[in-house]
């Protein structure tokens, strides 16, 4: 059986796992089994590949993503750039074994962001400057869509949440949040920022997903502006694994 599977930790639920089984079933793809593996250091995967000789790819979340690349024999050059791996083909038919890191983020947020994208929504902020970022950067600057990083933690590449007010959101019409504010069970947390000055040619995207409408899109829509949940980012970069691992 080929097995495909997850590294983190700790996985104590996946989308990852609950996606390629049923869409293994649902396409009717037999000899395939997707598992995951919560190891507690990333220097166990060396182990890892020994003991499962028929595992083909290999999906990476948090705390590896930054970690596994080390491990790696090439890393993408979407992934090298972005400084994160989240998926791995396996290659066993040399002598060696070959592992290739890409990232499927940068894949499922550029899919999902650029329906939505008007001739208004020239200029971006991005709420977070974690590792969540990373991906949003990356497809910004590729779609010369000029950015500022707004975080509660200062550097000379972030700005503050306070100097958010009407004159800059005028001017920055797409509102991308990388935060965990609004995701479950903290619902009524979100970015902090003068939401009566937008309009309806705002559009707001948020990678959480967990509930459907957080309170930062909802007070987004009543004010007209558009928006999206990360869910189908989530369902794009999954498709795109698959394809890497079946060219």
């Amino acid at each position: 059986m080929r097995k495909f599977g997850l590294i983190g930790f700790p996985l104590s639920h996946s989308f990852s796992k609950k996606f390629f089984t049923e869409k293994f079933e649902k396409e009717r793809i037999t000899g395939c089994g997707y598992e995951l593996y919560p190891i507690r250091e990333i220097g166990m995967l060396p182990a890892l590949l020994a003991e499962n000789k028929t595992l083909e790819g290999i999906n990476v979340t948090i705390p590896y993503k930054l970690d596994v690349m080390p491990f790696l024999t090439e890393v993408d050059e979407a992934a090298l750039e972005i400084g994160a791996v989240n998926c791995i083909s396996v290659d066993r038919s040399a002598d060696a074994l070959f592992l290739k890191g890409y990232n499927t983020d940068a894949y499922g947020f550029e899919q999902s962001l650029l329906p939505l994208l008007e001739h208004h929504h020239r200029k971006a902020l991005i709420f977070g400057d974690g590792g969540a970022a990373k991906a949003v950067k990356y497809v910004l600057k590729k779609l010369k869509i000029p950015f500022l990083v707004v975080s509660r933690r200062l550097s000379d590449k972030t700005i503050p949440y306070e100097q958010l007010n009407p004159v800059l959101l005028a001017e920055y019409t797409v509102l991308i949040n990388t935060t965990p504010l609004g995701m479950s069970p903290d619902y009524e947390t979100y970015p902090l920022f003068p939401y009566e000055a937008l309009t309806p040619e705002h559009l707001a995207y948020d990678l959480v997903y967990n509930p459907e409408e957080t309170t930062f899109l909802r007070k987004v829509r009543e004010r007209s502006g558009k928006t999206k949940n990360g869910l189908e980012m989530l369902y794009l970069q999954a498709e795109r694994s698959w394809h890497i691992w079946n060219p």
